[in-house]
């Protein structure tokens, strides 16, 4: 993959050409600055084939998930606590493995964000 993501004070999320040092795409939708941005592991299938997922955390305290041949609209939001987070400043997707009683292992997807007031945040 030869592309970055950006996260602005303008509100927008940007998707990179490495190579040419070229916009790709756009993505508009949180109200307040954008800190963190993530390629997510998540592909959705669609009319035109699969597609790769981003994401993004903000102070507006959420984080969207955009794919990325369409910005018209997020995927999905997830919506952080306002008493407790306060803003979105990292996120991060992980694999967690786990053994059950039977001592067979899963690994378990996970993303875990980071907020203003400090609390680390693990969704999975």
């Amino acid at each position: 993959m030869n592309t970055i993501l950006s996260g602005s004070f303008d509100k927008s999320v940007r998707l990179w050409d490495i190579r040419s040092g070229e916009q790709i795409q756009v993505f508009n939708g949180h109200i307040d600055q954008v800190f963190a941005v993530e390629y997510s592991p998540f592909v959705i299938k669609n009319s035109i084939g699969n597609s790769n997922v981003i994401c993004s955390g903000s102070f507006d305290n959420t984080i969207r998930f955009w794919d990325i041949r369409s910005n018209k609209n997020e995927l999905y939001i997830i919506k952080g606590s306002d008493e407790e987070d306060n803003g979105i400043l990292c996120l991060k997707f992980i694999v967690l493995k786990k053994k059950d009683n039977a001592k067979n292992i899963t690994y378990d997807l996970n993303m875990c964000y980071g907020s203003v007031k400090g609390p680390i945040r693990i969704c999975g």
